[in-house]
């Protein structure tokens, strides 16, 4: 028997499942049943060449949660202060529902950097092949491998949802690869980690879409 779902419609959990961070429930247990049957959905997605390369990896030890969210909130307080950081994303765009929606993000991008490690499930999706190596340098390679396993951690992500469920794609883990993967024994060099993904029950099921640009503004028709 499934787990019990929230009955969204297909339009509202793809318009809903949200990179959720504060709402979080940190103190209600996720058992690795509803695990694995969002695993089950999420190995449905297809591959490159069908060769179904991927691992996916989750962390429920307390201690090894810890030392993954400290690894996290270190590259945290690096990313901080890059240019590209969500919190100076989009700045002085002129469009003021953008700014206040980013401005939230970066608000609970920081909690969630002082927080990843009391997650009571972490999900490290990985690949077989690296991209950042000679043989993995050309863009057809990076999309192949990339596309062969972004779909299937996203159809967790939604089953998660539907599940009442929270998660969020974050790669800051990744300056610290190489660290989490001796920690967890992910064979490096055979296998590239693509996503660190908190994974706990939400406080409340209700998300509403997100505020985004109108589509006109990044679609393109026979030409840029």
């Amino acid at each position: 028997m499934g787990h019990e779902q929230l009955g969204l419609t297909n339009d509202e959990l793809l318009s809903t499942t949200r990179a959720v961070r504060k709402r979080l429930d940190f103190d209600r247990p996720v058992g690795m049943d509803v695990i694995r049957e969002c695993l089950e959905l999420a190995v449905q997605a297809p591959t490159g060449s069908n060769a179904q390369g991927w691992q996916f990896v989750f962390v429920t030890d307390a201690d090894k949660r810890r030392r993954i969210g400290e690894y996290y909130r270190q590259a945290f307080a690096i990313y901080r202060d890059m240019p590209f950081a969500i919190h100076k994303l989009h700045q002085g765009s002129g469009d003021e529902r953008l700014t206040a929606s980013q401005a939230r993000s970066a608000a609970s991008a920081d909690y969630l950097a002082d927080n990843m490690g009391k997650a009571p499930v972490l999900m490290i999706p990985c690949i077989a092949g690296r991209t950042d190596n000679a043989e993995g340098a050309m863009a057809f390679a990076q999309t192949a491998v990339l596309g062969s396993v972004i779909p299937a951690a996203w159809n967790f992500m939604l089953a998660a949802r539907a599940r009442g469920l929270g998660t969020a794609w974050t790669t800051l883990h990744l300056m610290h690869e190489k660290e989490i993967a001796e920690l967890l024994g992910i064979p490096h060099a055979d296998f590239m980690q693509i996503a660190l993904i908190p994974i706990a029950y939400t406080k409340g099921t209700d998300f509403k879409p997100a505020y985004r640009p109108p589509i006109d503004s990044v679609m393109h028709v026979n030409g840029w």
